[in-house]
């Protein structure tokens, strides 16, 4: 019988990570890192990059270095260039690049609606669309990051961003049934309220700019079950475990990492 530590490994396996430089994809890269994967990090903010490139450095020093590329992943000419650079192909894919600027619906002009699409949902489809073309019959796993957003908008002011995640949803699953064939293994990981620097950059923008927001958020922390919010790490092994063989046979699910706010 194979044992579970080999179901684990991701040994001999080269991943890439968008939205590397901080946050839920650093966690993701040093976790896919120590499972033995071989990194490409993709992000568009040079200094922190380097910054998550040397942290897996310190980390885990017997682990090969990782392959860092600075791509703005809000069009799609940057992405397709970054695929035909990379040899060989990665076999695993995570989308946790996103962003989520607060607006009220009735004030989000077509500028503004569309680069929020272009990096939450966009960018997620060009990545999964150059994996699938280079990849073919060689099939991969692909982890997306979703949001507790999309299944249940709960702060003001994130229609546009709850939209693009849901639509990241359903890519997921229509990829799921349409490459699974082909080897291709399609999940969606859906974290809630996480502690990351972008998450505690907004929370100082609502205190600055909005009591409401505040509120809900205050709302948001005495709904979950475990009383507390959530590190990125907690998602980062979730989304391990997704890309190894120990989820073999898990093709299009949508798994809530969330503290139980779905739940409640």
């Amino acid at each position: 019988m194979r044992a579970m530590h080999d179901f684990l490994s991701l040994q001999g396996r080269r991943a890439l990570v968008t939205g590397a430089a901080s946050g839920i994809g650093r966690a993701v890269a040093l976790r896919l890192a120590e499972a033995g994967a071989d990194l490409v990090l993709v992000d568009r903010d040079e200094a922190n990059l380097c910054v998550s490139a040397d942290v897996l450095a310190r980390e885990l020093p017997a682990a090969p270095p990782a392959h860092v590329e600075v791509v703005d992943l809000a069009s799609r000419a940057p992405i397709r260039a970054l695929w035909q650079r990379l040899d060989p192909v990665p076999r695993v894919l995570v989308n946790a690049a996103g962003w989520y600027p607060f607006a009220a619906f009735t004030a989000i002009d077509e500028p503004d609606y569309r680069a929020v699409m272009a990096v939450n949902l966009d960018a997620v489809a060009w990545m999964c669309q150059e994996m699938i073309r280079l990849r073919g019959s060689a099939g991969g796993a692909i982890v997306n990051v979703g949001s507790v957003e999309a299944v249940l908008p709960f702060k003001a002011d994130l229609a546009h961003y709850g939209a693009a995640k849901a639509a990241v949803i359903a890519l997921t699953r229509s990829l799921a049934r349409e490459y699974g064939g082909r080897g291709f293994r399609a999940n969606v990981v859906v974290p809630g309220g996480i502690d990351t620097p972008g998450t505690r950059r907004a929370s100082r923008g609502v205190l600055r700019l909005k009591l409401g927001r505040l509120v809900d958020g205050l709302d948001f922390s005495r709904r979950l079950p475990a009383g507390r919010l959530g590190r990125a790490d907690e998602v980062a092994r979730v989304v391990a475990f997704l890309a190894s063989d120990a989820a073999a046979y898990m093709f299009g699910a949508v798994v809530s990492v969330d503290g139980g706010f779905l739940s409640a």
